[in-house]
């Protein structure tokens, strides 16, 4: 029989978190602190305005950009949180989770040979969507002595001829690592310079705990240039109700919707009337879950300064990225030994790209008590590892 499958699709491996999550699910009494998800509820106004929507029937499609309510006010928010200004009707329009408009901004920009440049380590979906939209992916390996931000030499460095887009995935998963102000200025004048376009990946911009999040779109020069992809998973813990939005120059977004219009149709219509809940009424609740992240994040680098181990850090989203490199393992290792032994589940660093090989990725979307346990057996995993080292 002819292959039925893609040569295409047959080159792209499957996510390398899914393992460690299959093997947690089969154990008993294993702490898993690989998942990138809130452990909050959605918060119960949010879940009523979507009982209530349902109640009243209004389940029907809605027009293929969203309500306009929602995208009126997820213009108002994105003014009076991170000053920028987008046209609801031709600037803003609502997505299945952040995670298509990625999909979609690479589909509707892209043709073949054109390079995208993605800062690694990162979330796992940007080389295949580029891959998938014939683009050809260009890595720029970040380094843990520049707290895994990108810089602009070394964005300068990665240019050629057929760059057409930036990735820029800040606070990042992985590591948790943000750009400041200054930062994106630089990186900004790159871009600028070699007449690039930006897709931003902002997913986690109400989770900073340095100073409040700056997108790059709102710098000079820069919204002309740059799609802001967001959504309602991390920031108001609606993950399962897939909800985002993309936000960027009308002509890019006509394009963008097109292919929505025939893939998708549009975004559910449940969640988009609770997302307009959250986004009139959810502050405090962003507000506190902030404030629960950030304790769980300083209690985490507390824990690891007693046990002497390396880790930057993190001042954004709710991931830290310490490094493991003193053990003489590779991350795969590190990790199957440690849920073998001690059944505690995290995420090797080369699940998000080979500068991520020496680390691991620990998740803080957990309560203070699992942390503590958990943190309790990795201590007593690497003491271990320390013992057998100087024993040899």
């Amino acid at each position: 029989m002819r292959d039925p499958l893609s040569k295409t699709i047959k080159t792209i491996e499957p996510s390398g978190i899914r393992k460690f999550f299959d093997l947690v699910s089969e154990m008993d009494d294993a702490i898993s602190l690989g998942v990138g998800e809130p452990d909050f509820d959605t918060p119960w106004h949010i879940r009523d305005e979507g009982i209530y929507s349902l109640e009243k029937g209004r389940t029907f499609y809605t027009s293929n950009a969203g309500l306009k309510d929602l995208k009126i006010e997820i213009a108002k928010y994105l003014d009076r949180r991170f000053d920028l200004h987008y046209d609801y009707n031709k600037e803003i329009f609502v997505t299945v989770g952040g995670s298509e408009a990625i999909d979609l901004t690479m589909r509707a920009m892209l043709d073949p040979g054109d390079e995208v440049l993605i800062p690694q380590p990162s979330y796992v979906s940007y080389v295949p969507c580029c891959v998938l939209a014939n683009g050809t992916p260009v890595i720029i390996e970040l380094k843990a002595e520049n707290e895994f931000r990108l810089t602009a030499e070394e964005l300068e460095a990665a240019i050629t001829p057929k760059t057409k887009l930036l990735v820029m995935p800040f606070p990042n998963n992985p590591t948790g690592a943000v750009m400041e102000r200054a930062d994106l200025e630089a990186v900004a004048e790159v871009v600028k310079k070699h007449d690039l376009y930006v897709l931003s990946d902002e997913i986690y911009c109400e989770l900073t705990y340095l100073e409040n999040h700056v997108s790059i779109a709102s710098l000079p020069g820069m919204k002309e240039r740059t799609i802001v992809v967001n959504g309602f998973s991390k920031s108001h813990a609606m993950t399962g109700w897939r909800l985002g939005y993309a936000c960027g120059p009308a002509p890019i977004l006509k394009q963008m919707l097109k292919i929505h219009q025939f893939a998708i149709m549009c975004a559910p219509t449940t969640s988009q009337y609770a997302a307009i809940e959250a986004l009139r009424n959810g502050d405090e609740d962003v507000a506190m879950m902030r404030e629960q992240y950030d304790a769980r994040r300083r209690y985490l680098m507390q824990r690891f300064k007693e046990m002497g181990l390396d880790c930057f850090e993190p001042f954004g989203a709710f991931y830290v990225f310490p490094c493991i490199k003193e053990f003489g393992m590779t991350s795969d290792e590190f990790a199957n030994r440690l849920l073998q032994t001690k059944k505690v589940a995290v995420v090797p660093g080369t699940a998000f790209g080979r500068s991520g090989e020496g680390f691991l990725r620990i998740s803080y979307a957990y309560s203070l008590e699992d942390l503590k346990v958990a943190l309790e057996r990795v201590e007593e995993f690497i003491t271990e590892l320390r013992a057998e080292k100087e024993a040899k």
